[in-house]
């Protein structure tokens, strides 16, 4: 979900709301309850989550391997010869 910035017109209270695109933008603020203004963001980042991510999900073979993983991949190999 994306995070959504607001700044309250009159309080000047700024925070950050995880919405769905589909929701509809907040109208008051948290703090004094009056109107808010959603603020332009700087969009989401991406989060990583886990050991050997990369390694175990969307690693491309290297030449001449057989397109498997090394069985140490969790371990933080990184391709080397284990098993062959």
């Amino acid at each position: 979900m994306p995070t959504y910035e607001y700044a309250c017109q009159h309080c000047k209270h700024t925070f950050e709301l995880f919405q769905k695109i589909n929701d509809k933008p907040v109208e008051k603020c948290p703090k004094c309850g009056k109107s808010v203004k959603r603020l332009i963001g700087s969009g989401s980042g991406i989060i990583f989550k886990g050991a050997g991510f990369y390694a175990t999900d969307y690693r491309k073979p290297t030449k001449g391997s057989s397109g498997t993983t090394c069985p140490k991949a969790k371990e933080g190999c990184d391709g080397c010869s284990h098993g062959k």
